[in-house]
């Protein structure tokens, strides 16, 4: 198949889920190619089958802004045409899924293409919902071939929000276990001799509730010898560096900016810590479970689909500080249980997220929407 697959490119599961499906999709024999305005972070160096098109911005004084939507669907339709895609796949509503319908309506000459859109949570339960875009969210969703989205969760909290007329398929997200391994290493020069390293990773948006990290980190590190790792970086890492300061545990944290190769860092944590407001999946709990780390949460959204309390890590309320730092210390100071949670995560993403099994299922949706009748595209 030649499938086209337009994601954001930048640190965050959306375009993490887009980059892996692409890879294996290229090795399973198939040509794809990726749109964005940058290479995808984990799409570096030479891959087989496999294609990126760069979006230029375009500039003038009229325009306040770079109209990036609209050059992205122009050099969307001009690849369609090119390389005669068959599949498009689009990570996230607005603005790819948009601009997915506009050039496929400016496709000519026969061409056309079946439209798959993936939710992955915040274009559905922010951006969508905002009243500015909640028409044209919708309108996304309905016009395309098939919806699905990353959660059980997050299918319902769709139905639930737009009362849509077409079904979304829940699709779970997936881990390469090639690449995401429990095998021993050294602290990675993360800590010093007996500290315990408690990990969190993200984008650092408010959602994340990354200050509520530091200040459960806080009550653990009174009674554990450990350091915190932050991995990432947004708009939310100031305040983060504020409540440590006032907090008095700035010297016991190491910020580690964005990283292209997480599955280095992860085996090197003790325990992953990941307080969200909420998840539509999780990925970076699967990743923790993947590596036999163990996962703190948050009891929310699609995370409950991926971590099993009390056995592959513990979901606490979200904002409860005091129980998850109770968790917490529980796991930092019990080895055999850290050990148990460790091997029962891994076993869990052997057996429900697998690469394989579920980029068949993607696969499976492609050929189902190939062997439907194309009307083709509507330029002239």
């Amino acid at each position: 198949m030649r499938i086209g697959i337009t994601c954001h490119p930048s640190a965050g599961g959306s375009g993490i889920l887009a980059t892996e499906l692409g890879l294996a999709l290229a090795e399973r024999g198939h040509v794809v190619h990726f749109v964005s305005y940058e290479i995808p972070f984990r799409l570096q160096g030479f891959h087989q089958n496999i294609f990126y098109h760069s979006v230029d911005f375009v500039t003038y004084p009229l325009f306040r802004h770079p109209p990036y939507s609209l050059a992205l669907t122009t050099k969307m339709a001009e690849v369609a045409e090119e390389h005669d895609i068959e599949i498009w796949h689009a990570h996230y509503a607005i603005p790819h899924a948009v601009c997915a319908i506009l050039a496929r309506d400016m496709l000519k000459n026969g061409h056309c293409f079946k439209l798959v859109t993936t939710l992955h949570g915040t274009d559905i339960t922010l951006v969508g919902t905002d009243p500015g875009f909640f028409r044209l969210t919708k309108y996304a969703m309905e016009s395309s071939d098939a919806v699905t989205s990353v959660s059980q969760w997050l299918t319902e909290e769709t139905q639930r929000e737009f009362k849509l007329s077409v079904p979304v398929r829940t699709i779970y997200n997936f881990i390469n276990l090639e690449k995401f391994q429990t095998h021993s290493v050294d602290r990675c020069n993360l800590a010093e001799a007996g500290e315990k390293i408690v990990m969190h990773i993200s984008n650092f948006r408010p959602v994340k509730r990354v200050t509520d990290v530091v200040r459960a980190f806080k009550k653990i590190s009174d009674r554990v010898n450990a350091r915190l790792i932050m991995v990432g970086d947004g708009p939310e890492r100031l305040s983060a560096v504020g409540v440590a300061r006032q907090l008095g545990v700035s010297d016991r944290i190491k910020y580690l900016g964005n990283n292209e190769n997480i599955e280095a860092i992860l085996p090197c944590a003790d325990l992953v810590f990941q307080p969200s407001e909420h998840e539509s999946f999780g990925l970076v709990a699967l990743e923790a479970m993947a590596c036999g780390v163990p996962v703190l949460g948050t009891d929310s959204g699609g995370v409950r689909e991926v971590v099993v309390n009390g056995e592959t890590g513990y979901l606490c309320e979200v904002g409860d500080i005091e129980t998850m730092a109770a968790r917490a210390i529980e796991i930092l100071t019990n080895d055999a249980l850290a050990r148990d949670m460790g091997a029962r995560g891994r076993k869990h993403a052997e057996t429900h997220f697998a690469r394989e099994p579920i980029v068949a299922q993607y696969e499976a949706l492609y050929r189902e929407l190939l062997n439907q009748k194309c009307n083709g595209g509507k330029g002239a």
